[in-house]
């Protein structure tokens, strides 16, 4: 598979430099689909075989390694000064998930951490933010950094934007609460920021806390400054107008469009301007008062691929105007087994792989959502983090850090399982070269072939 001629497809020349092309540049990988550029990855490791290097972390979180060129970066709370109390953290109303009993947040500060790709020896650490909790799941740190090669740019879960250059150097910071409205989701902000061209683009869908209008936000890369700010609007209800979802862009023939998908909708913005473009309804089809989302939506190859909490999912043709809920719909996925309610899913413009809670994985035809194979076992226990694709394998992580490998394509094959050292894991993997980047929730490992 030629991941160039994907990213020319997707048409995202103009968002990320040629520098990236072979690097995990965000969250989602350089394409903002799961995959990403890798050859000779290993199935099966342990913490003594096919471990190139592994580092202590000060702390766990959410937040997902990026590599660009010969440095890796990861954001994470300092170290915990004093030992957590043997009690859980508090999960709020009925039984929602949060760490294991006894696991605190983590120090007061989150830091942004540079390794070197070769060896993982620690180049730098710069210092974001102040004031880290626990929030049903996560901490302050779960957003993941995106960079353009040149600057690496966070936000905190309290809604501090930070640009850091690439020696550590502190070059603007912008605080979201202060200069907009105060946060208000249920478990707390967790969304990554999408980098398009000049701009950071920002979202906050929000509701269960607070009656204030969720909305989009533009800030200059080089600068912070704001460039726009647009509201998005949502009849959705108690829970659902929460997102912890990430924004994907889209290509279509009038251009480059940003995708979000949150309080009962997915809506389409002119990435210029914030301006909506289309709206499709649809994604809580009775109204539930629960159906906040955490998967993120996925666009490619004219198509937009839309997840809710399980079902349904939606697949839209891009592009359009007005109210596209019928028009753009191309098929949806409404099986009571298959689709996710955290992982995001991949696709590849061939295949739409969807990765449960508990790691089944099925794979549907992208364009018809036509059933190839699954939902298929795969042992794992629960599954917070997302699937990545590279070197024709899927590589699945519990939160156990057990990690499945699958064989991508049209056939399912389980390739291997291996366990690294058993702590709490929320993150999703990186890939670059012949190197997996795997972040427990103790260490950062980097995984080849040895």
């Amino acid at each position: 598979m030629n991941y160039l001629k994907i990213i020319v497809a997707l048409g995202l020349f103009a968002s990320l430099p040629l520098s990236t092309f072979a690097d995990w540049p965000a969250w989602r990988g350089p394409n903002g689909n799961g995959i990403g550029f890798a050859e000779d990855l290993p199935v099966e490791w342990t913490v003594d075989s096919n471990v190139s290097w592994k580092v202590k972390l000060p702390a766990w979180s959410g937040a997902s390694p990026i590599v660009v060129g010969d440095k890796v970066f990861v954001v994470s709370p300092s170290e915990q000064e004093a030992a957590p109390s043997a009690e859980p953290a508090p999960a709020g109303r009925g039984r929602r998930p949060a760490p294991p009993p006894g696991m605190g947040p983590g120090g007061q500060e989150i830091v942004l951490f540079c390794l070197s790709k070769r060896d993982g020896s620690i180049q730098w650490q710069s210092k974001l933010d102040e004031g880290n909790k626990i929030e049903f799941k996560q901490n302050m740190s779960s957003p993941s950094p995106v960079s353009d090669g040149e600057t690496i740019w966070v936000v905190t879960g309290n809604g501090v934007v930070s640009a850091v250059d690439m020696k550590g150097k502190l070059l603007w910071k912008y605080d979201i609460q202060e200069s907009h409205w105060k946060l208000g989701l249920l478990a707390g902000y967790a969304s990554s920021p999408a980098l398009y061209e000049d701009k950071l683009i920002i979202q906050v869908l929000h509701g269960m806390r607070t009656d204030d209008p969720s909305y989009l936000l533009a800030l200059d890369k080089k600068t912070g400054k704001e460039r726009w700010y647009v509201e998005r609007e949502t009849d959705a209800v108690h829970e659902s107008p929460d997102a912890y979802t990430t924004p994907a862009l889209s290509k279509t023939k009038d251009g480059i469009q940003l995708i979000i998908t949150g309080g009962d909708y997915v809506t389409g913005h002119d990435p210029d301007t914030g301006r909506e473009i289309w709206r499709a309804g649809g994604l809580n089809p009775q109204k539930a008062r629960n159906y906040r989302i955490v998967p993120s939506p996925v666009a490619y190859d004219g198509m937009i691929y839309a997840p809710t909490r399980k079902k349904p999912l939606l697949a839209l043709r891009a592009g359009g105007k007005g109210d596209v809920t019928e028009s753009h719909l191309v098929w949806k996925y409404e099986k009571p087994a298959g689709s996710p309610d955290v992982p995001t899913p991949i696709c590849d413009g061939k295949y739409f792989y969807m990765v449960e809670d508990f790691g089944q994985v099925t794979c549907l035809d992208a364009k018809t959502g036509d059933v190839i194979w699954g939902p298929e076992t795969t042992g794992l226990g629960r599954v917070s983090s997302s699937p990545v694709l590279a070197d024709e394998k899927i590589y699945i992580t519990a939160e156990d850090s057990e990690i499945a490998v699958v064989q991508a394509g049209p056939e399912f094959k389980l390739l291997g399982k291996s366990e690294l050292d058993g702590s709490f894991t929320l993150s999703t993997p990186a890939v670059s070269g012949n190197q997996l980047f795997i972040r427990t929730g103790e260490y950062l490992y980097s995984i080849s072939k040895r």
